[in-house]
């Protein structure tokens, strides 16, 4: 319950919660339930809200509806036994004096759906209303409810692979299966690092939808290349795999210490910088820049549903303005004649197209050059008519989906 409010409260809350001491005192086991349980509540919130209202004569005080959500998830989407989680939500309510005098609600109300269970509420229920209404507006209702169902399930885990590594006879010990654009998708899971091919550092995991930012960039060997926002770096290691000379630069020391990690675990190498992208005070210039901005990260609600309800309008606008600022900043680090790819894991329109159209306005000395998606593998339907890649959770349903993202490649002349 402590899991699922520190994710409402606050972006990361989730995982500041993880490593909270109460937590990490728990056993591998305890603490992997502990989030499964978080993470299947948070993806369907609305859905558990929608069901239990079917059942509650008047709104309970939210500790009490906090419980029934946790109860009712495990028996809906974790199977736990009926028995079982009516026990143990109960016994969570004897033992604080909030909820303890509503035990017997909480039993009745979780027993009686385990007896007669309430229909399945649309995919929409567990999208906040105000998202849903953009999404709809953005890209066609059905669509956004492509999205809001994609975004009800556990992710695959994605892998890219070194050049050297082999892709099939990777999938084949995994198992899983290679991906247009060579990703690795499996459905093992558990503990990463005893996967085959881990310890030899022969791939890293990403998301296939973040894998393709990289592949539009074209890096050819020999040239310099600026990541710009790296961390937490598999697009640097995609960069600094191909052959080049790659600088990762990012603000946050304790997030470029996962692409230090991996920088060693692989044998690659790249020049890591602790700075910020807007004011870093060196004067070098670059064939290529990547820049995967800050964004309100609603692409990646698969993986973080917490997002969606730590997330405001307001915070739309503000990161839009820091995105602007940072387009500029490595606009200005384009060698005449090279290129700069810009990203964003968002699906808000105001931190993706509406950022390029601008900055073409303010840059008339860029262009945007048209993409091929085939050729970096995207979904040919993530194509948009400008020439930019639009890619959603909804996309490749027959493959498992895929995170939110917008790319788009801007040449200089």
């Amino acid at each position: 319950m402590g899991l699922v409010d520190a994710a409402m409260a606050r972006r990361g809350g989730l995982d500041v919660a993880m490593n909270e001491p109460a937590m990490r005192a728990l056993s591998p086991e305890d603490r992997g339930f502990a989030r499964a349980l978080a993470m299947a509540t948070l993806r369907r919130l609305g859905s558990l809200d929608r069901i239990l209202d079917t059942r509650l004569q008047r709104p309970p005080p939210e500790p009490v509806r906090a419980l029934l959500r946790i109860g009712l998830a495990q028996m809906l989407y974790l199977d736990v036994p009926d028995f079982a989680a009516v026990s143990t939500t109960v016994k969570l309510a004897e033992r604080d004096a909030k909820t303890r005098a509503f035990k017997g609600l909480i039993n009745g109300v979780l027993r009686g759906l385990g007896r007669e269970p309430a229909a399945e509420p649309p995919p929409e229920a567990d999208i906040p209303a105000w998202l849903f209404a953009r999404w709809s507006a953005q890209y066609g209702v059905e669509a956004a409810q492509a999205i809001a169902l994609n975004a009800r399930v556990e992710p695959p885990a994605d892998l890219s692979l070194k050049p050297s590594a082999d892709a099939a006879a990777l999938a084949e010990a995994l198992p899983g299966e290679v991906l247009p654009g060579g990703t690795v998708r499996t459905r093992r899971g558990g503990d990463v690092a005893g996967w085959p091919g881990f310890e030899s550092g022969d791939w890293w995991v990403q998301d296939a939808a973040a894998a393709v930012p990289a592949r539009l960039l074209a890096p050819k060997a020999g040239e310099t290349v600026l990541d710009l926002c790296a961390a937490p770096g598999g697009k640097t290691l995609q960069l600094a795999a191909s052959g080049d000379t790659v600088t990762a630069l990012d603000r946050s020391e304790p997030r470029l210490r996962r692409l230090r990690a991996n920088l060693a675990r692989t044998g690659l190498e790249a020049e890591v910088v602790v700075a910020d992208g807007e004011t870093w005070a060196d004067d070098r210039t670059f064939d290529a820049v990547l820049l995967d901005a800050p964004c309100t990260a609603t692409g990646t609600l698969r993986r973080n549903p917490e997002a969606l309800y730590a997330l405001g309008p307001a915070e739309i606008a503000k990161l839009a303005d820091v995105q602007h600022r940072l387009l500029d900043a490595a606009a200005a680090r384009v060698k005449p004649g090279g290129r700069l790819v810009y990203c964003v894991c968002s699906l808000e329109r105001e931190e993706g197209e509406t950022q390029v159209l601008a900055f073409l306005r303010r840059h008339p000395e860029f262009t945007l050059a048209p993409a091929d998606p085939d050729a970096v593998g995207a979904p040919s339907e993530a194509l948009a008519k400008e020439g930019w890649l639009r890619l959603h959770p909804g996309q490749w349903p027959e493959r498992g989906g895929l995170d939110g993202f917008f790319v788009a490649r801007l040449e200089r002349g």
